[in-house]
């Protein structure tokens, strides 16, 4: 396996995968257009994600991903339809790259096909095999792989299992070609295991398989050789990674069979051929997001607003002069064209004329049938009426049948004025974003030097804006609720078992999550135009961290207190509590009654007393976001290059966002939801610079 999965390396998965039978399936996602990943939580263990790298690979991984803060319209479709689903079956279509997942959903059983050939493809079908979505429409001969269509299975190969002694003998009697490529094709074998199968038959790969069907003892071990592979492929469950000899770090392949031909190679045993596969592009494919935003730098989709005004200025001015050359190439080719009509005149018109005379006597089908014996005609279009026609000098073109020399020569000429005129405007565009580009980057200068960052424009803010949020000590996220709606949904949705839950000791404060394994990491692909001094971090499912530090939770004290009425208040100080998930309960006792966003915390509490409402704000950048943090000062200041302390006062949170939007270049509207309320700035550490 280098590039593409083989029907082995599909077999052997297949049996992996099976082992996720009975568990669900939560959440779908597409981090780049060539990969989709099912976070699966499997009966017995730790969640897997299945990633799917289209036409080349399916495996289980347990690596930390980065995901897209807004899901692809196909990975919302596979959350509707195989949200929380249960896993049935994993099946191979015969021994074909194609696997089956079959699962049992709300909304009945849906089918999802999984195609590793050609460009890859995975289809959504429901339990009559209906496709209900592709992940890329495609029409091949026989089938249509789009919505509403029935799905159909391309031509199934043969099946080598089913290849006994007999059948190898008739399937190599009927072959016109050498063995090594009899096994490869006609046996869907590929060319390593059919070059496998002549090694250890110990036969010639070049000679006839005809010959080879000629003789009993060969076909017997050619039949054996294959039998044992299959023998090994079905009993055996480790895998091997395959690397330059002496060079085992520089892996080659992943494979679940050690063939002759790894002989001279340096071998790694791996448990299973996941294990190897993630081992092998685990990392590659983690960083999928990274490279999804990293192509959108290099070209700016329509309408979006990726990198700064003047990197979007650059690459629109690239796509202009690419444009503007493809003008004068046509203009040019346009010009040679009519030329050579003219040049070609007695020899066009004796073309046109007697194919006129050919469609009146004989009618298009029999002229068309004639064309192809024809030295100076291609084909032939009748409902357009052209002709594509070859001209003395070899040059291929197309003519009107219904026009004269002179009129077929000026549509090419006329054509070639178009693109002139086109050209004319495209150049007149050119310079125009030429003027903006050179004004972008002065602005872009300036606004390096000041220290500003450059705000997004985005469709969809990242999932915890729509609460009150920091970052604790260990990278971990914290979330409290802005309301009573707000609450409800962070202990319904995101408290974990894992999780704690923290509460001002003050009626109406907000309930807020510290969580576990939700948090940031550095990124290893921060956004090129980000200015100096503003760390660049993103948020992941799983942080490598085993428990809360003290420091992490006197930090989530700070913040549930600030985050309650006590902030504008104007206190110094108060008291917050902590319990486990299990603590937290919306179930009232006989006669009581439960409001919405409160609830009742059974057992005993953690006391927090003393705690000091001393915040910082500071400049960090989220999954390629700029935004403010709000957090303690020592946990802003570990954080960010460029923070400010603040404390409870007099001036109006939107006052002071105004203040800052100015200073920081964010918008007010990114500001405002960070802040607790009335501030007063106490100490600037290059925030405001």
């Amino acid at each position: 396996m280098k590039e593409q999965m083989s029907g082995f390396d599909i077999r052997r998965m297949v049996t992996e995968l099976s082992l996720l039978k009975g568990g669900w399936m939560k959440k779908a996602y597409q981090p780049h257009h060539e990969q989709v990943v099912l976070r699966i939580n499997p009966k017995e263990g730790r969640q897997q994600d299945m990633v799917i790298v289209r036409g080349k690979r399916i495996y289980l991984s347990s690596r930390d991903r980065p995901m897209p803060p807004q899901p692809s319209p196909f990975s919302m479709l596979l959350r509707k339809h195989l949200g929380n689903a249960r896993l049935e079956r994993v099946e191979q279509h015969g021994f074909d790259r194609i696997i089956i997942l079959t699962f049992d959903s709300k909304v009945g059983i849906r089918h999802l096909v999984i195609e590793c050939f050609r460009d890859g493809n995975i289809i959504l079908s429901d339990e009559s095999h209906i496709i209900i979505q592709p992940l890329t429409h495609a029409t091949y001969a026989g089938r249509t792989l789009k919505r509403g269509e029935p799905y159909r299975f391309p031509p199934e190969a043969m099946d080598p299992h089913s290849l006994d002694t007999e059948g190898m003998s008739a399937l190599l009697q009927n072959s016109d070609s050498d063995l090594v490529r009899t096994l490869a094709g006609k046996a869907n074998l590929g060319g390593p295991y059919a070059r496998a199968v002549c090694s250890i038959a110990g036969i010639e790969p070049s000679i006839k398989a005809s010959e080879v069907a000629n003789e009993s003892k060969m076909i017997t071990k050619v039949s054996d050789a294959l039998s044992g592979l299959l023998d090994k492929l079905a009993t055996s469950r480790i895998s091997w990674l395959i690397s330059k000899e002496s060079t085992p770090e520089d892996i080659e392949e992943a494979t679940p069979l050690l063939l002759p031909g790894h002989v001279d190679r340096t071998t790694i045993e791996m448990p299973s051929l996941a294990a190897a596969i993630d081992a092998w592009m685990g990392e590659h494919d983690a960083s999928a997001l990274a490279r999804r935003y990293s192509e959108m730098e290099a070209v700016s989709p329509r309408g979006g607003s990726v990198g700064t005004v003047a990197e979007r200025l650059e690459r629109r001015l690239t796509q202009q002069e690419k444009a503007l050359a493809s003008f004068d190439v046509k203009v040019k080719k346009m010009q040679e064209l009519g030329h050579a009509i003219t040049d070609s005149w007695e020899h066009v018109d004796d073309l046109l004329s007697q194919t006129r005379d050919a469609v009146e006597k004989l009618g298009w089908d029999k002229v068309r049938k004639q064309i192809g014996d024809s030295e100076w005609l291609q084909s032939c279009d009748p409902a357009q009426r052209t002709l594509k026609a070859v001209l003395p000098d070899k040059t291929v073109v197309e003519l009107h049948l219904d026009e004269s020399v002179h009129q077929n020569a000026k549509r090419w000429f006329d054509k070639g004025r178009k693109q002139r005129d086109k050209g004319a405007g495209a150049r007149i565009a050119l310079e125009n974003t030429r003027k903006e580009l050179a004004k972008a980057r002065k602005e872009k200068k300036k606004l390096e030097a000041s220290g500003k960052v450059s705000g997004i424009r985005r469709s969809r803010r990242l999932w915890f804006e729509r609460h009150r949020w920091s970052i604790l000590d260990s990278g971990h996220l914290m979330v409290g609720g802005r309301d009573a709606k707000g609450n409800d949904m962070l202990v319904k949705k995101h408290l974990r078992s894992d999780d704690r839950y923290v509460h001002a000791d003050l009626h109406g404060a907000s309930s807020c999550v510290m969580k576990l394994k939700a948090g940031f990491i550095d990124d290893p692909h921060p956004p090129s135009s980000l200015p100096q001094g503003v760390p660049a971090l993103r948020l992941v499912d799983t942080i490598d961290v085993v428990e809360f530090s003290e420091e992490a939770q006197t930090q989530a004290a700070t913040m549930s207190l600030a985050w309650s009425r006590a902030w504008n208040a104007g206190r110094a100080g108060g008291t917050v509590f902590w319990a486990r998930p299990g603590q937290v309960s919306k179930s009232a006792e006989t006669g009581e009654f439960i409001g919405k966003g409160s609830f009742i915390i059974r057992g005993q509490r953690n006391w927090i007393r003393d705690v000091s409402l001393e915040l910082a704000i500071g400049l960090v950048c989220i999954n390629a976001v700029p935004l403010l943090l709000c957090g303690t000062d020592s946990g802003v200041s570990q954080i960010c290059q460029r923070w400010a302390s603040i404390r409870p006062g007099g001036e109006k949170k939107e006052a002071f966002a105004n203040r800052l939007a100015k200073a920081i270049g964010l918008s007010i509207d990114d500001i405002v939801p960070v802040l607790p309320g009335h501030c007063e700035l106490v100490e600037d550490h290059g925030l405001l610079r």
